[in-house]
């Protein structure tokens, strides 16, 4: 054999060795760097119950919010966070305080983020519940007890104008038919205020707060605007039986009969004669009411009124918005509540109506 041609293979051999060595790298690399990123994609620690409150600042870009978040100990690596979220093009994450945990991963965290977060640091936030059927008044008291701002404060912003025409421009199928009302409400709003926990922080105006229950109300009531629509009813008749049934039962299943009873007082023409009303017109609670109270005048005295009143009568919850959507169809036309067990009592017929209202309340 030639000098050459030896010469020649040992090099092909040597080339070949390198290149199998090469590629032998690349792929532990690759093996390596695929672990690696993974792993890093793990939540920092699993088991961890520490709760972090982190910063987000405006106009902070995918890299900085990587950093802010490794910085303060809740990813393993922002350059591996950052690529996560490129690759899968996330958007929208939104500045503001966050409470974050080392044992979430990277999409509740993506979640959370694009959420948006407190304006404030959450140290600085009380928490506002406001009770299934209260109504406005008692809402006043409660942000009144728990905020800077008065009673007064509360309700003298309730019936300005401005501020009612404004919310009904931003809330337009929440607040048109309730605006078309008002001039036969009490409160404009009454109803409308959903019952939930609302967050309230030092310097947050009172018709931040305020919009926040709208809000509420409003993304509630969205699965809810065709079904109403197509029943050809508006959301103020919805939420004005749906406050009368809010007080009348606590089962759902109650709620949905007394809807039925509701449906079949106003079909055949009969006064509702709900005790519910009644305390509203007189503008206080009241357990029993008496002979002399049902001679209340008032649109709202359902007693003296057909119909279901000028608007709702406190602000109910979900289910109560449910039920007057769906009544229960029954020939009950009539119910009492025990208020001591709170059981409540159907009848078809008044005598029957008299019989349990004889056996259980008197």
């Amino acid at each position: 054999m030639s000098e050459p041609k030896k010469t020649k293979r040992t090099v092909q051999k040597i080339v070949f060795f390198i290149v199998a060595i090469l590629l032998l790298l690349l792929v532990v690399l690759g093996v390596t760097g695929y672990r690696y990123f993974m792993t890093s994609l793990e939540p920092l620690n699993p088991e961890s119950e520490e709760v972090v409150e982190v910063e987000i600042p405006m106009g902070s870009s995918r890299a900085d919010i990587a950093r802010i978040l490794e910085d303060n100990n809740i990813i393993n690596s922002a350059f591996v966070f950052n690529m996560y979220i490129r690759m899968n093009e996330e958007e929208g994450f939104q500045a503001g305080y966050y409470k974050l945990s080392p044992s979430m991963g990277p999409d509740q965290i993506i979640d959370r983020l694009q959420e948006g977060g407190a304006p404030v640091p959450q140290e600085s936030v009380t928490t506002i519940p406001i009770p299934e059927g209260v109504t406005v008044e008692q809402i006043a008291v409660i942000i009144g007890e728990q905020t800077e701002f008065s009673e007064e404060d509360v309700l003298n912003l309730l019936e300005n104008e401005q501020f009612l025409q404004e919310k009904a421009e931003e809330y337009p199928r929440l607040l048109t038919s309730a605006m078309e009302a008002k001039e036969d409400t009490i409160y404009t709003l009454e109803g409308y205020l959903f019952p939930a926990t609302y967050n309230y922080y030092e310097g947050m105006a009172a018709d931040e707060l305020i919009t926040a229950m709208l809000k509420k109300t409003d993304d509630v009531l969205s699965q809810y605007y065709a079904e109403i629509e197509n029943q050809d009813k508006t959301v103020h008749e919805v939420l004005t039986m749906a406050s009368l049934i809010e007080r009348e039962a606590v089962e759902d299943e109650d709620r949905q009969l007394i809807s039925g009873v509701f449906q079949n007082r106003l079909d055949s023409g009969m006064p509702l004669q709900t005790d519910v009303s009644v305390t509203y017109a007189l503008e206080e609670h009241k357990e029993r009411i008496t002979y002399e109270d049902l001679e209340t005048d008032s649109p709202y005295n359902l007693y003296q009124h057909r119909g279901i009143g000028p608007g709702p009568v406190n602000n109910g919850s979900e289910s109560s918005v449910q039920a007057a959507l769906n009544p229960t169809e029954t020939d009950y036309y009539y119910f009492l509540a025990d208020l001591d067990t709170r059981e409540v009592y159907f009848s078809e017929t008044y005598s029957q109506h008299l019989q349990y209202k004889s056996e259980y309340l008197d």
